[in-house]
């Protein structure tokens, strides 16, 4: 694999490998407007069972990024991001919610939007201890996101329900004060089908989140009387995202799903992301399995399954240390750019951008063809 230059991966897009002073990424450029990505999920065994608490509902998920410039847009997407047990002590330990993005903070800052899927609740309580699956974050770390960049994420994963019902209700909450706009989770079912929206310039975004109900249990979903997270069904994902085209130029569907620590996605998450592509999805982001998975070109857009980790302390192997971000450029409403630039995570809490034959590496996982 060249440092420079290009060369033709297909007669619909182009590569660039591209060694820059930071980072060593790649560039794809789309010859048809669109592309898919996609979120995936986490099994939890020890989950706390909701309580009967108020959900404050966001009325208005909607924000707006101004800018001089006339175009393009872009879009940075992380993958899984969990300021709970070692992370949520290194925060701690060092007094510094920024701890985690200080690495990485500088990147996130140069697209317009930054979306992620934020990994654990934000409510006071005990410290989470190593090995625990039932994740909590200290209030205060969504200001370390916001500082980052960070602007949109969802809660639609196996964790966000981790406290409760009272949990939910803090991390909406705190985010809605931070001024992180959020999707995938409500007080009801019609909530957490709502999308987040953000208008940069003059483009109306809008995204909208779910998470498999393989790998929670049944009550963590939404119903109309219930809060929770929006599960995946792909009748209801179908009429979410036609809605949303109703209002907004790109629709943005993230999915929780996968099989962990596996190089490829399952059954489950092909259906869902195509089906998703077929309702009127402009991109599926694709999150859970905690490993960077294959991409795929699905009727001229693409699904990106498993961007991997972002903020974990998952330090136990290679694999699940390493992630994917990506940059994705729109020129107006179509894509006309994805860069992919992978991080490795350090000191169980802090993602750095990679470069050199490593990056490479790891960018060959997506399973590009030449």
């Amino acid at each position: 694999m060249s440092d420079s230059g290009s060369r033709s991966l297909s007669q619909s897009f182009l590569t660039t490998h591209v060694k820059q002073p930071i980072a060593y990424t790649l560039i794809i450029v789309a010859a048809i407007g669109g592309t898919a990505l996609f979120l995936s999920s986490l099994r939890t065994t020890n989950a706390a069972q909701a309580a009967s608490i108020a959900i404050p509902v966001t009325t208005d998920r909607t924000a707006s990024v101004t800018s001089t410039a006339s175009a393009p847009v872009t879009l940075i997407a992380v993958g899984d991001i969990m300021l709970s047990r070692n992370v949520g002590a290194a925060i701690v330990k060092h007094h510094d919610v920024n701890y985690p993005f200080l690495n990485v903070s500088d990147y996130l800052k140069s697209a317009d939007v930054v979306f992620a899927n934020l990994e654990t609740p934000i409510t006071p309580g005990k410290p989470v201890l190593t090995g625990s699956m039932t994740f909590r974050s200290d209030p205060g770390v969504e200001k370390g996101m916001k500082t980052a960049g960070i602007s949109v994420v969802s809660l639609a994963n196996n964790h966000t329900m981790n406290q409760g019902t009272k949990g939910l209700s803090d991390t909406i909450s705190y985010l809605d004060k931070a001024g992180i706009t959020h999707a995938g989770a409500g007080a009801t079912l019609a909530d957490a089908l709502k999308p987040a929206t953000l208008t940069i310039k003059g483009v109306k975004f809008a995204f909208l989140a779910f998470n498999d109900s393989d790998v929670v249990p049944a009550s963590y979903g939404a119903t109309t009387t219930h809060a929770g997270t929006a599960f995946m069904n792909i009748a209801t994902m179908a009429n979410a995202v036609k809605a949303a085209k109703k209002k907004a130029d790109v629709v943005i569907v993230s999915m929780h799903s996968g099989t962990e620590y596996t190089p490829t996605p399952n059954a489950r998450q092909t259906a869902f992301a195509r089906g998703a592509i077929d309702a009127g999805a402009e991109i599926v982001i694709g999150h859970h399995p905690h490993v960077v998975q294959t991409v795929e070109k699905y009727k001229g857009k693409w699904i990106l399954y498993s961007l991997g980790n972002f903020v974990f302390d998952q330090m136990w192997s290679m694999d699940t240390r390493h992630g994917m971000t990506a940059k994705i450029t729109f020129k107006g409403t179509k894509v006309s750019t994805i860069e992919y630039t992978p991080v490795l995570i350090e000191n169980y809490a802090q993602p750095r951008i990679m470069t050199g034959k490593d990056a490479a590496a790891v960018i060959a996982r997506l399973g590009l063809k030449k």
